[in-house]
């Protein structure tokens, strides 16, 4: 408990000398606002794009636009993680064209997609789902192909269907390692949204970043990159919280796959 709270009282520390630097920093160098403008002056910025800039609304279609690619794509690396994990068959045949997609830069998808679906949101959804889409399905799979086979053949001895060898045994022991897939992909969430944006957006966060740089705004532009900041981290902060609640109430021998 105590080297918690040191370490809180650090990270704490950094964060306020962080804050000063930002603030006094660019005045001591000399730097232009346009280079490097004060904290302050972002703060005044933030106050005007939210009273007259529509922040709020562009904030929560982003935020939106996150939850929903990251639920998405998270669902669906579950899915084709435990069917490649349970059918090695299935996983030979499958495992080239996965590969080729995984090595595909998945943000030089953003222009097809904005011209097949327009100015929507759709195209950002469908970013997002790709970039969360395979470090989900590659820590399931993996954990589902490294499940201690003594642990199946011991729930098969009690007369085990094949549903409950997965439910009781597979599954609770690919839950450490899909949360780590979660935590990663909770970030990079963010990271496609905002592509999809800046490419072919025409609302949200990452259309006022470009329309703040079109401006010579580069408070603006700060404005837009602390807010998308705050919800990868409030997205992250809701992965871990969720991971310690339900883990919490998992025997740890079904959370190890050795």
């Amino acid at each position: 408990m105590k080297n918690l709270n040191n370490s809180m009282l650090g990270s704490v520390a950094l964060l306020i000398l962080f804050l000063v630097l930002w603030q006094w920093g660019p005045g001591l160098l000399g730097m232009p606002e346009f280079v490097m403008p004060q904290l302050s002056r972002v703060a005044e910025e933030s106050v005007v794009m939210w009273q007259t800039g529509g922040l709020l609304q562009h904030t929560l279609i982003t935020a939106f636009e996150i939850i929903v690619g990251f639920g998405l794509g998270a669902l669906l690396g579950v899915a084709i993680g435990v069917s490649l994990g349970l059918s090695p068959a299935a996983e030979a045949m499958l495992s080239p064209y996965i590969l080729a997609l995984q090595i595909a830069p998945k943000v030089a998808f953003a222009p097809l997609f904005v011209m097949w679906l327009g100015y929507t949101i759709y195209p950002k959804i469908l970013i997002a789902i790709l970039i969360v889409f395979f470090p989900v399905m590659i820590n399931v799979l993996s954990a589902i192909r490294t499940v201690d086979p003594d642990m199946i053949n011991l729930v098969r001895t009690m007369n085990a269907s094949r549903w409950q060898i997965f439910r009781l045994v597979e599954f609770p022991s690919a839950m450490a390692a899909l949360f780590s897939g979660l935590r990663i992909a909770s970030t990079l969430a963010v990271i496609g949204v905002t592509v999809g944006e800046l490419v072919g957006g025409n609302q949200g966060l990452g259309f006022l970043l470009v329309d703040a740089e079109g401006q010579g705004n580069t408070a603006g532009v700060f404005v837009a990159i602390v807010m998308l900041t705050l919800i990868g981290v409030l997205a992250y902060g809701a992965v871990v919280w969720a991971e310690k609640r339900i883990l919490h109430y998992m025997p740890k021998a079904m959370l190890s796959t050795q």
